[in-house]
């Protein structure tokens, strides 16, 4: 194949997906996002799957990476709905962090434009006062940032699909091809072979 076929836009998009994964996985440890670091290290793994299949000419590892982008295109619908709060779904609610901490996006009070404030509460003193966190001045609320983080997940990952399908049809109809020749036959070379070194005995007993 060409440089220019859909091998290597599979290549291309494997390797935009890690890229993209990495950045996420990044923020989702900053804020303690437990459910959405277990999903990005998976779809690091099978992405790397993907791209190694798609090098090595291994057709049914792009198979187990198409079927993961599917289920990839699940999960950020889901983290869609989760921050638009579609479905009953609430986004203050613990269950990204399997409800072990009370942590929000990292991007909640880093966001763009955010500012930090805190407020100590009044009338509790020592080390364990708490202080009451306020942010202010964001550009953009940080829900809608994770909201374009996991869009532009699921269209590269529908783009991925396709041309997975795409490279594993041209594969398997190569591999058929190749069978078809004879590509992994031995007997005819071995019958080829076979005619002139039995004439040659015939000549030399006569």
């Amino acid at each position: 194949m060409g440089c220019c076929t859909g091998r290597c836009t599979l290549i291309l998009l494997c390797t935009l997906q890690l890229l993209a994964a990495l950045e996420r996985q990044v923020f989702d440890f900053l804020g303690y996002q437990w459910a959405p670091i277990l999903a990005n290290f998976l779809h690091i793994i099978i992405v790397i799957l993907g791209l190694f299949g798609t090098i090595q000419y291994r057709p049914r590892y792009i198979v187990v990476y198409a079927i993961w982008t599917a289920i990839w295109v699940t999960w950020n619908i889901f983290i869609i709905c989760f921050y638009l709060e579609a479905g009953g779904l609430s986004k203050d609610s613990e269950l990204l962090t399997f409800n072990i901490s009370r942590h929000q996006s990292w991007w909640s009070e880093n966001g763009p434009g955010c500012v930090r404030k805190e407020t100590p509460m009044v009338g509790l003193k020592g080390l364990d006062s708490h202080s009451y966190v306020s942010v202010i001045g964001c550009a953009l609320e940080y829900r809608y940032i994770e909201v374009m983080h996991s869009a532009l997940q699921i269209l590269v990952a529908l783009v991925g699909f396709v041309y997975a399908c795409y490279v594993v049809s041209v594969f398997t109809e190569e591999e058929d091809s190749f069978d078809f020749i004879g590509g992994f036959d031995p007997f005819p070379l071995y019958h080829v072979n076979e005619k002139p070194s039995n004439l040659l005995f015939k000549q030399t007993y006569l």
